[in-house]
This record gives C-alpha cells, sequence and structure tokens, in this order.
C-alpha cells in the first residue's frame, strides 16, 4: 500500500468516529471552546439539582442513579449527561455546609490555569517533553523553599500528589541517609538489613530502625515504614497532650528508651497541622531532639503549610526551618484543585538516593548540554505540571491576597467554635482551657438530652451515656448527608472506650459567614434531636 492510500484510510478509520478532535495544536483552542461551554453548562445543571453540599441520597439510591446514566450516555451527549452527573453527585466545597475534610472549594483561577495544563499536557520526566513547565516547576520551588525558611540555593524539592506521597519520600531519604550512615551501606541499593545484621548505635549491633511520630500524626506515616521495608511496627507513638500536640518529655524519653534498647532513631515526624484539630507539634524542641540523636526530621506540614502564608499565623511554624525535610499541600491552605502537593529538603545533597537515569528521559549528555531534568526528583516517572496552577495563583494573588484567605478561615473557625461553646446542646472539645481554633478546624459534639452533658454521673450510667452520644453523633452525621443538608467530619479521639465519637468542621471556604456557620450548627442539633427522637 502506498504512503497516500496508507493516510487515506487513517482518516477513513477517523471520519466516522466523533470526539476525536485534539485539545493541542493550533486548532485546540478552537476545538475546546465549545466542549467547555457545555462542561460550564452541564456544571451548573448538575449544582442547580443537587441544590445543596451534597445530592440527598442514599449510598444505594446515589450508586444506582450513576450506573443507569453511565449505562445511557452515549456519542455527544456523553459529555454533557456525565459532567452533569458528576456536579450532582459530588460534595462541594464550595458550599458553606460542607466543612468536614481538608477538602478546599479551588480558586477559578487556579482551575483556569489548570485547564490548561490539561489541554497542553505537559509531562515533568523529561525536557523534551515540558521545556518551559520544567523551568517554571523549579523557580515555584525556590519560592517555595524561601517561604519555609530554607536557603532557596541550597534546598531541592519537587511537586507530589500530596502529604501521603511527600512523607513517604521523607522517611525514604531518611532511611537512606541515617540507615546508611550506621551500616555504612547504601540502603536503597542493598535493601534494609534484618536485624543482627551489623547495624550498630553505639555499642549496640543489630539495632532496629525506629520512626518516632505522635499519636496524632498522619496514618501515611504507617503506611510510609510498611512501603519502606521497616514495617509499620517501627513506627513509635509519642503521647500527646490535650490539643494532640506532641509532648517534648514524651519524645524525649522514647528516644532514651531507644538507645537503652539498642535501636536506631531514623527519623522524627512532627506534624504541623493535625486533620483533626491542626494542632502543631514543638518544631524547635523537635529539630533540638533530632540533631541530639542523629534523627532526621520530617515536618509534615500538609495542612499547616497554608500558615505561612499569614502574617499572623506564620509564627506557629517557629522551627520548620530546621527540618530536614517540608511536606506542604496546597490543594489544602492553599484553594488548589488537587493534586498540588510539595516536597522540599533542606539539602539538595541529602536527594542523592532518588537520583535516576534513564537515557530516553535524561541521557547524561543532555544535562551536560543544557537540558535540566526533573526525573531524579520524584518517585513518579509521568507527572502532571501541576506547578503551573499554583505559579499562576500567586503570581495572581501574592502571598498577601493567599494570606487574607487563611486569615478569613482562621477566623470563622474561632467565631464557629465560639458558637459550639455557647450552645447549650454541643460540646467543644477541649473548651476548658483550650482558647481558640489553631488554623481552621476544631471538634465537638452533639450532647444527648439523657446525658446529661460533660457533667454525667460516673459508673455503668456514665458509660451508657458515653455509648449513646457517641451513637447519637454517628448517626446524626449520616442523616445530614442521607438527606443532602450537611457534610459534617467524624473521628475520635485518642483512648479507649466510649464518648470519644466527635464531629468536625474544617472551614477552608474564605467566603462562608460567620451566620452561615451558625446554621450549620443549627442544622447538626436538629438533626441529634430526630436521632434521639428515633
Amino acid at each position: 500500500m502506498t504512503t497516500e492510500a496508507l493516510g487515506a484510510a487513517v482518516e477513513e478509520l477517523l471520519r466516522p468516529v466523533t470526539g476525536t478532535a485534539l485539545s493541542g495544536g493550533t486548532g485546540g483552542a478552537a476545538a475546546l471552546e465549545p466542549l467547555v461551554r457545555e462542561v460550564l453548562g452541564a456544571l451548573a445543571e448538575g449544582a442547580a439539582r443537587r441544590g445543596g453540599p451534597v445530592a440527598a441520597a442514599s449510598p444505594a439510591d446515589l450508586a444506582g442513579g450513576v450506573a443507569d446514566t453511565f449505562g445511557a450516555a452515549r456519542g455527544t451527549e456523553a459529555l454533557g449527561r456525565l459532567t452533569e452527573l458528576l456536579a450532582h453527585g459530588s460534595a462541594d466545597p464550595a458550599d458553606p455546609a460542607c466543612a468536614a475534610h481538608l477538602h478546599c472549594p479551588p480558586l477559578a483561577v487556579a482551575v483556569a490555569a489548570d485547564l490548561a495544563v490539561s489541554a497542553l499536557n505537559p509531562s515533568q520526566d523529561s525536557w523534551d517533553q515540558a521545556p518551559a513547565a520544567t523551568v517554571l516547576e523549579t523557580l515555584l520551588l525556590e519560592e517555595m523553599a524561601g517561604l519555609v525558611g530554607y536557603d532557596p540555593a541550597e534546598a531541592a524539592g519537587v511537586l507530589t500528589s500530596g502529604g501521603t506521597e511527600s512523607n513517604l519520600m521523607g522517611l525514604m531519604l531518611a532511611r537512606d541517609r541515617v540507615l546508611g550512615a550506621a551500616t555504612g551501606r547504601q540502603i536503597e541499593l542493598t535493601g534494609v538489613p534484618r536485624a543482627g545484621a551489623g547495624v550498630g548505635l553505639g555499642s549496640a549491633a543489630g539495632a532496629r530502625p525506629r520512626i518516632l511520630a505522635s499519636a496524632a500524626a498522619h496514618f501515611s506515616v504507617q503506611r510510609a515504614a510498611a512501603l519502606l521495608g521497616l514495617g509499620e511496627d517501627a513506627v513509635i507513638p509519642v503521647a500527646v497532650d490535650s490539643q494532640l500536640r506532641m509532648k517534648t518529655g514524651a519524645l524525649t524519653a522514647a528516644l532514651e528508651r531507644c538507645v537503652e534498647r539498642g535501636q536506631l532513631p531514623v527519623a522524627i515526624v512532627a506534624t504541623a497541622g493535625t486533620t483533626d484539630t491542626g494542632a502543631i507539634d514543638p518544631l524547635r524542641e523537635c529539630a533540638e531532639l533530632a540533631a541530639r540523636y542523629g534523627a532526621w526530621l520530617h515536618v509534615d506540614a500538609a495542612y499547616g503549610g497554608g500558615a505561612l502564608l499569614s502574617d499572623r499565623l506564620a509564627p506557629l511554624l517557629d522551627g520548620i526551618e530546621l527540618a530536614d525535610s517540608v511536606s506542604l499541600d496546597w490543594h489544602k491552605l492553599g484553594w488548589q484543585p488537587a493534586a498540588a502537593g510539595i516536597f522540599l529538603v533542606r539539602k539538595s545533597e541529602t536527594y542523592a538516593s532518588l537520583a535516576r537515569r534513564a537515557v530516553y528521559l535524561n541521557p547524561a549528555d543532555d544535562e551536560e548540554a543544557g537540558y535540566p531534568s526533573l526525573l531524579g526528583l520524584s518517585l513518579r516517572t509521568t507527572r502532571r505540571a501541576d506547578a503551573f496552577k499554583i505559579a499562576v495563583t500567586l503570581r495572581t494573588l501574592g502571598r498577601e491576597g493567599l494570606g487574607r484567605l487563611v486569615d478569613a478561615c482562621h477566623e470563622l473557625a474561632v467565631a464557629g467554635a465560639r458558637a459550639v461553646a455557647a450552645h447549650p446542646r454541643l460540646e467543644l472539645h477541649g473548651q476548658a482551657g483550650a482558647g481558640e481554633p489553631v488554623l481552621t478546624a476544631f471538634l465537638f459534639r452533639y450532647v444527648p438530652a439523657a446525658s446529661g452533658g460533660a457533667g454525667a454521673s460516673g459508673g455503668a450510667s456514665a458509660d451508657a451515656d458515653a455509648v449513646r452520644a457517641d451513637e447519637v453523633n454517628a448517626a446524626l452525621r449520616r442523616r445530614l448527608l442521607r438527606e443532602g443538608g450537611a457534610v459534617v467530619g467524624r473521628t475520635e479521639l485518642p483512648g479507649e472506650g466510649p464518648g470519644r465519637v466527635r464531629l468536625k468542621l474544617t472551614l477552608l471556604n474564605p467566603h462562608t459567614t460567620v451566620r452561615e456557620v451558625e446554621r450549620l450548627l443549627d442544622a447538626v442539633v436538629a438533626a441529634g434531636a430526630a436521632e434521639e427522637g428515633a
């Protein structure tokens, strides 16, 4: 078959197929324009049909509706029908009554920037797939390093899928550096040595690696330990105070016990913004202890890192600049569409064990000729240009503009916590001496009439009341979801036994008003009363 015939055959294959226009090239924008208009219309229709923070439906009913529409949507109708379905069936973080998780309503400018990335589809694993995006990510990371307090000329980093990936990277580097120095081996090449295989700490041989993190640290710390071959049991939970901050004395004692037992403290994970209360561990003290015991300090600031944007709240993160590595998530207190995670190290040379050379992506002669590669900075190969939307947002609003959003959400949380404390049927977690919310989240619970509140009688009666309170709070949250009235978080306080279930508000919409938060709390109380009646 001739070349001309082959070309004609390809054209004939595509001619009857709808939806084959591409988003790139000189004609890409024209092809996208009507489709984007259709998506915007479907988003509006789906949101109007939803009519609130979440669709009023049981999980089974919602699943049935999704299956029916998915099965029926075909051809040119698919985009509009499925987009409307998604909008109708999504929890909308822009709704004031959607306040359960670290699930932010993204800024429109960031979403628009993300559309450009989706259309152009640059991949960050080689320069020749993403020339401009490679430079932009490098420049953005220099700014982020400076924001944390690192020297941008000495730091390094990468965009990640979020805190879980960033925490994995921090603990991987900690394992390779600290365990590698203790054993004289390249851990990334030879693997984690078995206990008793010559690992030493002082006079002890066969020291087992340990990671120390607060009892309120993110579950990804244990997951990372498992993935890194250390085992979840390698993570030692450190006691927290009533505000869920790691106790410095307890951390010191845990480190001392590690040494006494011949164990190797590989890393201390300090949390700057726990998912439940926004608690921030004593970062400077953690850094001092890490230095004293030769451990790597990783700060999980996926949530609390947003405080660095605020002049008022940035002092809460004093000492973060001493960390060996840091996790940040701008899809939390940064109002970016997911994913917008950032991982940073204070010293670029500590990144060595992640370096990779793939001759088809970053050959040495290309780099020597001035074509840089980000491949050796990431755990991923194909990777979106997620830095672009952050860069656009920063240049649009600046740190000051974003800081105003952080401050607005913090003030909203303070007002919400005060409203809870003043309500006779609600109980604020730690309200006795707790002060205001650290960031933008707080815990509380509905107090059933039979329980008598915080002063309920002791013994079996108190246990029964605590069980009843847990049941009512768990059920009222599900009632709100089922009725489409609100999306409220649910968690449990550390410890054992009944009475630990708490509801959670995480306020990330800077346009929400205090009155709207009060109405949300009224809805919680009404749902609680309905559950008591049931």
